[in-house]
């Protein structure tokens, strides 16, 4: 595993990802639900709300879910009250990490979170004590066949992006978040809808771990993922992909 890229590929492997299916539509209604709440509950008219409708479709989510989501809150059906924390800390071998999480209980979060890091050699820090190493960034990934590279380079420069990495997994743009939503809508316009598209902390920077603290690591990162409260983890790690190949067997 090398890269901010191939996060996701860890986070979401195949063999889990059935059987964690629901608890995923579970987190993809709790941001639809918020962001429908923080604007006018239309996508065409709420741009994070886009963005959580975008990722509903690329994960499947049936439409009526996510209309039925939507109506709740258009029609002041949903009470639900959430909000969004962060959280920052040091996983095995000086690993960085963000976690973000939506809740209606803090203290709940909070708790277990702390326990996931406490379990597998971690620990939590304060605000802002790793997010220096990461950068914001508006995040959009296609897969490879979308366009050649020069292609996807010329229409994401001139749609406002500032990078984009391609290879044979796919491409990815990046963008400034201030700019995320009018580069996100210029692509689907050449490309529709990317597999990702969100906020994203992207590292400065790598830490290579061996096999054994990469073992902790994952199921550090299990156990970050059976909290119903996070939404989504970023780390600054890398593993040989012949070393990831056996740990995720």
């Amino acid at each position: 595993m090398a890269g901010h890229s191939k996060f996701k590929n860890i986070m979401h492997r195949k063999g889990a990802q059935d059987k964690k299916r629901a608890k995923v539509f579970a987190r993809l209604i709790r941001e639809i639900t918020v962001a429908a709440k923080s604007g006018l509950p239309e996508p065409d008219k709420n741009p994070r709300l886009r963005s959580a409708v975008i990722a509903a479709r690329a994960a499947n989510m049936p439409k009526d879910n996510v209309d039925r989501a939507i109506k709740r809150v258009a029609l002041g059906e949903d009470d639900s009250s959430y909000e969004e924390v962060r959280y920052e800390g040091y996983g095995p071998g000086g690993v960085a990490l963000i976690v973000e999480a939506m809740t209606d209980n803090r203290n709940r979060t909070a708790s277990e979170v702390r326990a996931a890091f406490n379990k597998y050699g971690g620990s939590l820090g304060e605000t802002n004590s790793v997010s220096f190493m990461f950068d914001h960034v508006g995040l959009l990934q296609y897969a490879a066949g979308t366009a050649s590279s020069d292609e996807m380079f010329e229409t994401a420069v001139e749609a406002g992006a500032s990078n984009v990495e391609s290879s044979d997994e796919g491409h990815e743009v990046t963008c400034d978040p201030d700019d995320f939503s009018s580069v996100r809508d210029s692509l689907m316009e050449s490309y529709g809808d990317p597999e990702e598209a969100y906020l994203a902390w992207k590292p400065q920077t790598m830490t290579p771990l061996d096999e054994d603290k990469a073992q902790t690591m994952l199921k550090l990162l299990d156990a970050l993922d059976d909290s119903d409260d996070v939404q989504r983890v970023s780390a600054n790690f890398e593993v040989a992909d012949d070393v990831l190949a056996r740990l995720t067997a």
